[in-house]
């Protein structure tokens, strides 16, 4: 298990205010129910997020598409984003010489 997920089961959803919710699994081949709550949760394509307050409506809507959806709260939010753009940050380019290597002395014992 990766820090992150264990982070993740340790932190009770209940103690956020807001919960970051992104869509993980496409729509289509749900259930019409499931996708109607998708709507009503504002959530129409993979990989969007929304934030939402925590109240039982939410969390019960989200109990119904727990398997279509990553429930965060802010703090987790914040790392996978801080982690994400660690990733896609800009690297010192490789520089690779094509030219052959000065030749040297050789030493030679006599």
């Amino acid at each position: 298990m990766s820090a992150f997920k264990a982070f993740k089961a340790c932190v009770p959803i209940e103690w956020s205010d807001k919960l970051y919710i992104t869509l993980v699994r496409g729509m289509p081949g749900t259930r019409e129910l499931h996708r109607r709550t998708l709507e009503a949760l504002r959530l129409r394509k993979c990989n969007r997020t929304v934030v939402r307050k925590n109240t039982p409506t939410v969390r019960g809507m989200l109990q119904q598409v727990k398997r279509l959806v990553a429930i965060e709260t802010k703090e987790m939010h914040e790392a996978r984003k801080r982690r994400d753009a660690n990733h896609r940050a800009l690297r010192a380019p490789l520089v690779i010489s094509h030219h052959p290597a000065p030749k040297t002395e050789s030493f030679q014992l006599s």
